[in-house]
């Protein structure tokens, strides 16, 4: 059997790859800043498939909570197989209205640990010839978006560059771009969803499937949705001048209240 970590565990995306993969058979390392749901979730998914799910509090917008993701990773005792950096947060407000502070903790997050946490890992995954990491980003990766989509964009662009700097040694990686998902991703953040067609949303666990056997197939990105898909293709053939426009109404419209 195979250990699976998994960062930001508790809700949403993150919640729907412990499910999955717990469902599958591999022991679980669950981390998130709160202990109460961490061990809650544990117990739940020991009790329901009979896998060993350990409890790792850290809150990686601090070295010290990435220092003990860190630690977990390079135990070659018992070694983790798949890393999934799921852990991310939005902003509420468009650029100079977030406070500095809070754009810096989204790259502590998102960019630093992401790279941090990768590097651990993919280390004693390169020995032992075998292992996979999947980046949570966004297709919001695609689009020039403020600090949000940069810090995803770099996720993505990150991802295929080490994945081909680990061709051929048994080490998989894959950004994983999902569009908007029903989790607590937006309600934290103070975001408005009313104004979301039914359309663009997706389903987590049905999400985490598709991405799951985009790995098996060794893609190093995935975008898990034919409707995202095709809006991706589109985005490809907009000017970006135009493109930037356009994203910024839509950002209005659709995102931060």
């Amino acid at each position: 059997m195979t250990t699976a970590l998994i960062t930001g565990a508790t809700a949403g995306i993150g919640a729907a790859f412990a499910r999955r993969l717990a469902a599958d058979g591999h022991h679980l390392v669950l981390v998130a800043r709160d202990t109460g749901r961490l061990r809650a979730q544990a117990t739940e998914l020991h009790d329901r498939h009979g896998i060993e799910a350990e409890v790792l509090t850290a809150d990686l917008s601090t070295d010290a909570g990435i220092e003990a993701v860190e630690a977990r990773l390079g135990d070659r005792v018992s070694p983790v197989d798949l890393l999934v950096n799921n852990a991310g947060f939005g902003n509420k407000g468009r650029y100079l209205d977030v406070p500095m502070a809070d754009e810096l903790t989204m790259l502590k997050v998102h960019c630093e640990a992401v790279l941090r946490l990768t590097s651990a890992a993919v280390a004693g995954m390169r020995e032992r010839g075998r292992g996979g990491v999947v980046n949570v980003a966004s297709v919001a990766a695609f689009l020039p978006r403020g600090t949000y989509g940069a810090s995803k964009a770099w996720v993505v662009q990150f991802t295929q560059g080490v994945a081909k700097d680990l061709s051929g040694t048994g080490v998989r990686l894959m950004a994983l771009c999902p569009g908007f998902v029903r989790t607590e991703f937006h309600e934290r953040a103070g975001m408005g969803t009313g104004d979301i067609p039914d359309w663009m949303w997706l389903d987590a666990d049905k999400l985490v499937a598709a991405a799951l056997a985009d790995l098996a197939r060794g893609r190093s990105v995935s975008i898990p949705d034919p409707r995202y898909k095709a809006l991706m293709g589109l985005v490809k053939l907009t000017p970006r001048g135009l493109l930037g426009g356009v994203t910024s109404k839509t950002g209005r419209k659709y995102g931060p209240r």
